[in-house]
């Protein structure tokens, strides 16, 4: 296997289209960009760069000739796309990454009965229309053979990112973190908005004014550690104000639901005075 090989990304949704654009950026060749179908590489072609739109091409048309192939698709596709490609080339001596957080190399083993190395591939990373595609800094999970995860090592290195293993017992769980760091944080972040809504503010004020703190918030947590980062009424024991918020979310259910379990699991893992008292409270 070469140390710098070609590249086939495979289903480029936001993230493959990221993906595609840094491995240019660090001197990797892609010689393909390959969409699931005619129509969808119609509509997501425009996507990509002038040098990538040159190599794309349909998932019926593809060569697959590159030395790595990396399946950029949803989960619930890795599976079936690995099966589909089996007699599309010879896969001995090559690499084939998929980027699932969840699922482990194992849905590669398909390729892997024909000679394929095989490892799961995962940013821990968001990826939405209109954010930046920049992967440098961004940490990768891997899991998978040996041969594949010194190939992805070294990519995740060229392009200015950071990788560290995980056993494949492990991937599940490492996938609940990443799903508890952006989305469902998104979610408790809503929850936030919508008592700050019924404060009067719109949500663009809300968004603009939530920045400061919850930037300085995750700063702390990560320079500080948890224990030290944590402030306000719990830290406190202030029981009296804790009672005060749970009557004034009485009418934002879904808020008050998000503020109890946060706040019970706060007093299981963070410090806080008046345990017993606090414990009592939230029970009611």
């Amino acid at each position: 296997m070469v140390s710098e090989p070609n590249i086939s990304v495979v289903g480029p949704g936001r993230w493959g289209r990221a993906l595609a654009e840094n491995l240019v950026r660090a001197g990797y060749e892609v010689d393909e960009i390959v969409f699931p179908n005619a129509q969808s590489l119609r509509k997501n072609c425009r996507h990509l760069s002038r040098k990538l739109q040159k190599h794309t091409t349909s998932l019926d048309e593809a060569r697959f000739d590159a030395g790595l192939v990396w399946l950029c698709m949803p989960d619930a596709q890795i599976k079936v796309v690995a099966q589909s490609l089996k007699s599309v080339t010879k896969w001995k001596n090559k690499v084939v990454f998929h980027s699932s957080g969840a699922l482990t190399s194992d849905v590669l083993r398909p390729l892997q009965k024909l000679g394929a190395s095989v490892a799961s591939v995962h940013p821990l990373m968001t990826f939405v229309h209109g954010s930046q595609a920049n992967l440098e800094g961004i940490p990768f999970a891997l899991e998978g053979d040996a041969t594949a995860l010194r190939t992805a090592r070294q990519i995740i290195k060229d392009i200015g990112a950071n990788s560290f293993v995980i056993k494949k017992q492990n991937k599940v769980r490492y996938h609940a973190w990443a799903t508890l760091l952006s989305p469902l944080l998104l979610s408790f972040m809503v929850a936030a908005e919508q008592v700050a809504a019924a404060t009067g503010l719109s949500s663009a004020e809300v968004r603009k004014k939530t920045l400061p703190i919850a930037k300085q918030t995750l700063s702390n947590y990560v320079n500080l550690g948890p224990a030290a980062a944590f402030s306000g009424p719990l830290v406190r024991g202030d029981t009296g104000v804790v009672r005060g918020h749970l009557k004034a979310l009485k009418g934002i259910p879904e808020a008050r639901a998000v503020y109890v379990a946060s706040a019970k699991s706060a007093l299981r893992r963070l410090p806080v005075r008046n345990r017993k008292q606090l414990e009592k409270l939230l029970k009611g």
